[in-house]
């Protein structure tokens, strides 16, 4: 997790730091969009392995005798894998359906960083597909792996509750306080800067410190 926020901050930081101190306040189309690619593909990433770490502590919770042999060396090398391999897929085609688009209004973005809403925004032609797509994706993964993280929690608590020891319960919860905190450190943001960007309207202070928390807050506060 930290390895991915360090990526992560690797990739937004460098241009940031150019734009304050330099005042050079551009960047060409394809760096944007590689740029844009990397941070959406890294935070799919870091939602996996959210969920990794929510079912590695579902399993020390709820079947402590069967840890070791289902979180095995080959089994969490798997897990990364699948990680990276869900990150790079998914988000892929961004940059192919935004070059697609014909962009004639203001060149530019909203943020010291390049993000899919702020470019689709830029065009002036029919941003349906990009739209679309872009729903699919926060349904599909980040959806999908909040929703895989809550349920594992709802378990871990039924099963902390049923503990008659009061010291296996607190070691229990101490288990997952950590994740937890990486959990609303990494959710909480996005969520914000999602809602932000789906009721429209003009773009405010708010979208700008929406997105900068979002990108700049885990790395620096993430506990894990």
């Amino acid at each position: 997790l930290s390895t991915i926020d360090l990526v992560l901050s690797s990739v937004t930081m460098p241009k940031m730091a150019s734009l304050f101190l330099t005042g050079i306040q551009e960047i060409e189309f394809n760096v944007c969009l590689a740029q844009m690619f990397l941070i959406h593909a890294l935070s799919a990433m870091e939602s996996a392995v959210l969920l990794g770490m929510a079912f590695d502590r579902f399993v020390a919770i709820c079947h402590p005798l069967r840890h070791a042999s289902v979180l095995t060396g080959p089994n969490v090398a798997k897990i990364g894998l699948a990680a990276l391999t869900r990150g790079f897929v998914f988000f892929f085609p961004l940059p192919f359906i935004l070059k697609r688009l014909s962009y004639c209004q203001t060149h530019t973005v909203t943020h010291s960083f390049c993000l899919h809403q702020d470019i689709m925004k830029l065009s002036c032609t029919d941003t349906t597909v990009n739209i679309v797509y872009g729903l699919f994706i926060i349904l599909s993964v980040m959806g999908v792996d909040s929703l895989c993280i809550g349920f594992s929690y709802i378990l871990i608590l039924r099963a902390v509750l049923e503990l008659s020891s009061r010291a296996a319960a607190i070691k229990a919860f101490n288990t997952c306080i950590s994740h937890l905190c990486a959990v609303f450190v990494f959710y909480v943001p996005l969520i914000g800067l999602s809602v932000v960007h789906r009721l429209g309207g003009p773009t405010s202070l708010l979208h700008v410190m929406m997105a900068n928390i979002y990108l700049l807050l885990p790395p620096v506060v993430n506990p894990v």
